[in-house]
């Protein structure tokens, strides 16, 4: 079971690298002098506009404009409101992400963290102005993997979450097949997606998006670089985002990073005990508490 759930990350890993293209997290904007601040005011004033003149209705699975009798997005108490900060240019940044959860998931494995894989099925359409939503899709897939935090917008890895994963019922040798999965709406300001750079293509800078989503499987405790420590216990300040966590100041953050301290040994092999878990090794008796995988110092390698 361990071998073939590693097949599969790194086959998911593998899909990701030739195709997420635009959809990838953008990088730093083009525009140092841009006011990412005063964008996430502007933007989240216009998203609770818009959940104030729209409703979800139960018999499309869509969202719609508000009608008489209707409850408000805004006043659903199934709508989720997600504080966020995140870190443009080494300025913080306070954005709003709103998640509304339409349909609760019934699978044992329960709610991805910000790291995991997951099976989706989405689409996203354009929140043109508080009253319109885009006629069009512009992106939309079904059964596909993504790993959160690394290759989808930011604003995915931080609103998936809310959601619990569904039940499998595939039978051998059938296409894939689940049931009672979680689904919901996620409702993006531009800098939880693709902020002022846009994709120069079908997503124009500053835009506000929204997906509907629904989250078939997961992942639990995801090892994206595969060097057996799951991607979430790689948050190594404890502040609930792994990607900002780069012990070797490499650029790539340690939940991506197979050689977390850099020294040249990967972190799968300074496994003293050879238990499979690295981050349980302490062999540097000047430094008690950091394992050896995190510790340049020490270059242990049990193969």
């Amino acid at each position: 079971m361990v071998k073939f759930k590693y097949i599969l990350l790194l086959s998911i890993l593998t899909l990701l690298v030739y195709s997420c293209g635009d959809d990838g997290i953008p990088g730093p904007a083009v525009d140092p002098n841009f006011d990412h601040a005063a964008q996430a005011v502007k933007d989240n004033d216009s998203l609770v506009l818009f959940l104030k003149n729209h409703y979800y209705d139960l018999s499309s699975s869509t969202v719609k404009p508000i009608e008489t009798g209707k409850t408000s997005l805004f006043e659903d108490p199934k709508l989720v409101t997600q504080n966020i900060t995140e870190t443009i240019n080494d300025n913080e940044v306070d954005y709003k992400l709103y998640a509304y959860i339409a349909t609760e998931g019934k699978s044992a494995k329960g709610n991805p963290s910000v790291v995991d894989s997951v099976l989706v099925n989405y689409s996203g359409q354009k929140i043109v102005n508080t009253k319109t939503i885009s006629s069009s899709v512009f992106d939309s897939n079904t059964n596909t993997w993504f790993v959160l935090g690394g290759g989808v917008i930011r604003g995915w890895s931080y609103g998936i979450p809310n959601l619990i994963a569904g039940v499998n019922n595939t039978m051998p040798n059938e296409p894939l097949s689940f049931e009672d999965v979680g689904k919901g709406v996620l409702f993006l300001p531009s800098g939880l997606a693709y902020r002022n750079l846009g994709t120069g293509n079908s997503i124009f800078p500053n835009e506000i998006l929204m997906f509907y989503v629904e989250l078939n499987d997961i992942i639990v405790d995801t090892d994206s670089d595969l060097d057996g420590v799951p991607s979430i216990l790689e948050d190594i300040d404890k502040d609930g985002i792994p990607w900002n966590d780069d012990t070797d100041g490499d650029g790539t953050p340690n939940f991506l990073d197979p050689d977390d301290d850099g020294d040249l040994v990967l972190s799968i092999r300074e496994d003293a005990n050879e238990d499979g878990n690295p981050a349980n090794d302490f062999s540097d008796p000047n430094n008690t508490s950091l394992p050896d995988y995190l510790n340049r110092v020490i270059r242990n390698s049990n193969r």
